[in-house]
């Protein structure tokens, strides 16, 4: 590889954020909604979107540069099929709320912190933690209900590769809004979950029970994780997304409290931002837990070799991990022995 081409790869990351920005664009202005039905003209969009249509122009070009939507007959642009399927408001795996809301509109400007979360020297009015997060219950519901646009699919693909049939109790540690508590018990019916998490998080997770129609299944517990009481004797902990958003000096108490409360033969999963044992990737776990530090300066970033080390030592066994999400999240378990 020459020299000029390594230039050019770290050109295209320095300007990654503005590939960001046109999808956070495009988002707000419903751009790939407006296409599902049929590919439109600069023109034709732009009266759709309120915008001039060399905006529209312009937009449309970045986006079918990003390979987001695709140039047909010349002069029209259509989705492609990712975004059909993904960014198209009331689709079946649309996440698009989850990008523009919690990582375009929240996560984005916290990364301005990043160099001074790193340094550890951050402002006295910066966000250092979720708790601290979580106090205002505007931004609390704003990451919650975004966060639960974009955990149904991931929760959906967790469901599928479990068996719980034989599992009754879950505690969802962490749980948020409760995507993943929901759609674990609709896929096993004799299945009851609890949740610990925030208190504003919690009233807004009591909406999604109840319109799931779970209410006398799924319950909450109001608490920082870290702090709060567990229920003992469970079938099943999950933590998702928990270990990469709280200090690393409390993973190994996570995971020791978890074999405290779990029943013999009970299991542990943790899903979560993970990156491979040798640290070369994969770049979207790596970016992620990055991202996470600018407003958790004391997360720590997951390996799956330490991992499975920390399961084996805690006592669990058939430790193991595994990808989720490609690219993105793993999927650790581990079962307390039999008594």
């Amino acid at each position: 590889m020459t020299l000029a081409t390594k230039a050019d790869e770290i050109s295209e990351i320095a300007f990654g954020f503005m590939g960001s920005k046109a999808l956070f664009a495009a988002l707000q202005l419903k751009v790939f909604t407006h296409l599902a039905e049929g590919p439109l003209s600069a023109e034709e969009l732009a009266q759709k979107a309120d915008v001039h249509p060399d905006r529209a122009q312009t937009l449309l070009t970045a986006l079918a540069s990003l390979g987001l939507i695709e140039v047909q007959d010349g002069n029209r642009f259509g989705n492609a099929p990712a975004s059909q399927a993904f960014l198209v408001n009331g689709a079946k795996y649309d996440f698009g709320d989850y990008l523009r809301l919690q990582v375009g509109r929240q996560m984005y400007s916290l990364l301005d912190q990043i160099e001074n979360a790193l340094q550890g020297t951050m402002d006295a009015d910066d966000t250092a933690s979720y708790a601290e997060w979580f106090a205002d219950p505007d931004e609390a519901r704003l990451y919650s209900e975004s966060q639960h646009s974009g955990s149904v699919g991931p929760a959906r693909q967790l469901s599928g590769a479990l068996d719980l049939s034989g599992a009754r109790r879950m505690l969802d540690v962490g749980g948020g809004t409760g995507a993943f508590a929901i759609t674990l018990c609709k896929d096993n019916p004799d299945l009851t979950a609890s949740i610990v998490d925030f208190p504003n998080v919690a009233e807004l997770g009591r909406g999604y029970v109840e319109k799931a129609g779970l209410s006398d299944r799924i319950a909450y517990i109001p608490g920082n994780a870290l702090e709060a009481e567990w229920p003992a004797d469970q079938d099943v902990i999950l933590m998702s997304y928990l270990l990469s958003g709280v200090p690393g000096e409390t993973h190994v108490d996570l995971i020791r409290r978890a074999y405290d409360h779990l029943v013999p033969g009970g299991r542990l999963l943790i899903h979560d931002f993970v990156v491979e044992k040798e640290r070369t990737g994969p770049k979207l776990a790596a970016l992620w837990q990055l991202q996470h530090t600018a407003f958790t300066p004391e997360a720590r970033s997951l390996d799956a070799g330490w991992l499975e080390v920390a399961l084996d030592e805690i006592g669990f066994t058939d430790a193991q991990v595994a990808p989720l999400i490609p690219k993105m999240t793993m999927l650790a378990q581990g079962t307390k022995p039999a008594a």
